[in-house]
């Protein structure tokens, strides 16, 4: 059952103080009950409770103890009024005071609040049944707009689809009809070499937003409707480009391990772009995730990854990401550290040590992990060359400080290892003076 916070407000601007204002008011659905016959009587208010979204309940609903709507309301001496499992928890536990105001009880009696318990079923059930007629609403205009699909076509099937992607990203209901109805075999059929990029667009829109099967991710797997959506990230708005990149994510994370690779050139031109437009946030996290799905799920893309010159664009952007985008970058050059190639480019990028040295305990520590073992990687292929350089930079302090600090035995041990590459390789009194250690030594 959701938690809802208290909230005195129940529409229209009231304030309702307490359960007697609440009623003359006729504010929480009293005046009568009226709402409370026919067949409303008949749902279940723990059900209705379970059901709905999360929504403001008034506090008057509320019990103290639990923070949850009351099924069983009843008051002790004080006025105060609580949940009757809740409450009868609390006298277990030997308390002889009220939870709320810590008074002594002088009649430890629990008395049912019917009033109270009929309020919150009025309540309740106005709403349940209101979302109940949103729904089928939802319902019934989702498949209008699919059997509309069927027969529309040039800018009235962009239309239908326009609003087909606006009903289904707002409503689970309607998501649970497009994908109960054929609704997704349907879209699917709409991608193809010929496909408008405005018709695509909505579709891709509309599918991202799915729980696709795994027929449905082997139809969008064919390699026509794989080029349209590379075509719309490398062409499209950046909305277009962040629902490709979450779509093309899907069926990569989806596809089993025989699958042909979804990856190509060109989709990772576009991801790289994507990447590197600084404008949209959610654009730079949506196009590394996508890098990350790739480097996990299709490790023979590695190399023509780096071939197209990620490593030294990533290494550059490093200093400007946040901290969601700086893990992703990171576990991405992480993996192609493990490559021939990618330690190459890693060595000969100018800012790599750099960059990476002022993550060591910066950021966080999976941050700081994945930093020391991009370093170990180009030390170990350059031990000479980048030895020196790390000395210069102040390596060894940092590593003292990360075996010093309460980090995992993995960091320590890594720290360790990268700390003997430099001593082994580096001039004992150039490493001492260099790092500034010679007091501490002393």
């Amino acid at each position: 059952m959701p938690m809802y916070q208290p909230d005195l407000d129940v529409g229209g601007g009231a304030q309702v103080l307490d359960l007697e204002t609440a009623v003359k008011d006729g504010i929480l659905g009293g005046g009568g009950g009226a709402i409370c016959g026919g067949s409303v009587q008949k749902l279940d208010l723990k059900k209705m409770i379970e059901e709905l979204e999360p929504i403001d309940v008034p506090s008057l609903f509320i019990c103290p103890i639990s923070l949850e709507p009351m099924l069983d309301p009843v008051t002790l001496c004080t006025g105060q009024t609580y949940e009757r499992s809740n409450i009868l928890k609390w006298f277990s536990l030997a308390h002889c005071t009220c939870p709320t105001t810590m008074q002594e009880l002088w009649d430890d009696s629990i008395t049912p609040n019917k009033t109270l318990q009929q309020l919150i079923y009025s309540w309740f059930s106005q709403k349940y049944l209101a979302m109940k007629k949103r729904s089928e609403d939802v319902q019934g205009r989702a498949m209008e707009l699919l059997e509309s699909l069927k027969k529309v076509k040039g800018q009235a099937r962009v239309q239908a689809l326009k609003e087909l992607r606006q009903v289904v990203t707002a409503h689970t209901t309607a998501r649970k009809t497009v994908m109960g109805n054929g609704g997704v075999g349907l879209i699917c059929s709409l991608l193809g070499n010929f496909t408008m990029h405005s018709v695509g667009s909505e579709a891709i829109g509309i599918l991202v937003n799915l729980d696709l099967d795994s027929e449905s991710r082997l139809n969008l797997m064919q390699p026509q409707k794989i080029s349209l959506m590379v075509d719309m990230l490398n062409e499209g708005s950046i909305e277009t480009k962040i629902n490709c990149t979450g779509l093309i994510g899907m069926l990569i994370k989806g596809k089993d391990s025989e699958a042909q690779n979804v990856s190509s050139l060109s989709l990772l031109v576009g991801l790289m772009k994507l990447v590197r437009n600084k404008k949209h946030q959610n654009g730079v996290s949506a196009g590394l995730e996508l890098l990350k799905t790739i480097c996990s799920h299709e490790p023979s893309v590695g190399s023509l990854i780096v071939s197209i010159g990620v490593v030294p664009q990533l290494v550059e952007l490093l200093p400007n990401l946040n901290n969601e985008c700086l893990e992703l970058a990171l576990y991405i050059l992480e993996v192609l550290s493990t490559l021939p190639e990618g330690r190459l480019a890693l060595k000969d990028c100018p800012n790599t040590i750099t960059n990476m040295m002022k993550l060591l305990m910066g950021v966080t520590e999976s941050c700081t992990q994945s930093a020391l073992s991009i370093l170990l990687g180009v030390c170990k292929l350059a031990p000479e060359e980048c030895a020196s350089l790390l000395v210069e930079a102040g390596l060894a302090a940092n590593l003292l400080l990360v075996i010093q600090s309460g980090c995992s035995p993995v960091l320590k041990q890594q720290s360790v290892e990268l700390l003997k590459l430099c001593t082994l390789n580096c001039a004992g009194t150039i490493f001492i003076s260099k790092c500034e250690l010679t007091r501490t030594i002393q």
